[in-house]
């Protein structure tokens, strides 16, 4: 039986909100597809970008994920107006090096496939390229400590989804030759 005052919240508008806060906020699916692209190439080299944007909204479409997004989204954005408490108000819109908060919310997204993220998540964390350059852009007026590192995740994560589903590809085509081979 339904209970009408029981709090339920749709996932489709979940997933929409995350969508739109990362175009709001300067980030569409092909410029982390361009970071899983950088992380995979030497691994994959007939990976096209496709493939990668394609992993990406896989990504994207786990709550988990939806949910670090719009938090960390949520506390960039409150830093740039200044509604957050000190200290923690100058910790974020500085991007202090011994806040590690932004990281730890990253952390999440990147545990969703596994350890091999992790190395994929500290490289693309200490490279920057591509639009993390952007975010990381102290320049600019906006505050995305949270964004730079969440990206940086997403990606991640989605390489490490292509890294596991390669994987399994290649042992399934082993598997059918020594089949056909007995």
């Amino acid at each position: 039986m339904s209970q009408p005052n029981v709090y339920r919240l749709n996932s489709k508008e979940v997933s929409k909100a995350t969508e739109q806060w990362l175009m709001k906020r300067g980030v569409n699916k092909e410029q982390i597809g361009q970071l899983v692209m950088l992380l995979q190439k030497d691994y994959f080299p007939e990976l096209t970008l496709a493939e990668c944007v394609l992993n990406v909204e896989s990504v994207l479409s786990k709550r988990e994920v939806q949910n670090a997004v719009l938090t960390g989204i949520q506390l960039d954005m409150l830093a740039e107006e200044g509604k957050l408490l000190p200290p923690l108000q100058d910790m974020i819109s500085y991007d202090e090096g011994l806040y590690g908060c932004d990281e730890i919310l990253a952390l999440s997204i990147v545990n969703v496939y596994g350890s091999i993220g992790f190395t994929n998540f500290g490289y693309i964390d200490k490279l920057k390229p591509g639009v993390l350059k952007k975010l990381n852009d102290k320049n600019s007026g906006e505050i995305h400590t949270f964004l730079d590192d969440i990206v940086g995740a997403i990606a991640a994560a989605a390489s490490s989804r292509i890294a596991h589903r390669k994987q399994a590809e290649r042992e399934a085509v082993e598997e059918a030759l020594q089949e056909g081979a007995k």
